[in-house]
């Protein structure tokens, strides 16, 4: 997964850099993602994760080939994903949980 990985990595970034997203932590597992990021109010949830999911998955099927026996339909990502705002649970709990995303594998 290594050079995947890192290549995912610079595509959500990029896509956070090109529309003001900060990323706060990112954490890319073998099967998910996790990512605490802030986005201007103008940008729902769903909206972040269509430019997110929509950009990198067209770049990594052009880039990748070979993954494309791997995938169902013409989408590196699965169809859903979860999101949750900053309140009950605070920024730092969610910060320390991706953070040691790694270090549980």
């Amino acid at each position: 997964m290594g050079n995947i990985k890192v290549r995912i990595e610079e595509l959500i970034r990029e896509c956070a850099e090109i529309n003001s997203f900060g990323i706060e932590e990112l954490a890319i597992q073998p099967d998910h993602i996790h990512v605490l990021l802030s986005a201007k109010p103008r940008y729902s949830p769903s909206k972040i994760m269509q430019l997110v999911k929509g950009g990198s998955s067209r770049r990594i099927r052009e880039e990748y080939p070979e993954l494309k026996e791997f995938l169902w339909g013409d989408s590196f990502w699965a169809d859903g994903y979860f999101v949750s705002t900053l309140s009950a649970v605070t920024e730092s709990i969610i910060r320390e949980y991706i953070k040691n995303q790694d270090k549980e594998r």
